[in-house]
């Protein structure tokens, strides 16, 4: 389950990232390119897989080694 979170998670960072570059003219050749609002949605869509992120990989205390998975 910890994998399926993580390549998520990335996904989500990495498409995010290309929603706000094109949401900031970095990125042209989209009806993305130019438009604020996609700059916002790729922020908020890396911060979900940044939080994704680390909730997928952080240690669990107080779990025995053959109940962590």
């Amino acid at each position: 389950m910890r994998w399926v979170l993580t390549v998520v998670a990335v996904l989500l960072i990495w498409v995010g990232g290309v929603w706000f570059l094109q949401g900031i003219s970095i990125l042209p050749g989209s009806f993305m390119t130019g438009q604020i609002r996609w700059a916002i949605i790729g922020s908020v869509t890396a911060i979900v897989g940044l939080v994704l992120l680390f909730y997928a990989n952080r240690r669990r205390r107080n779990v025995p080694p053959a109940m962590d998975r």
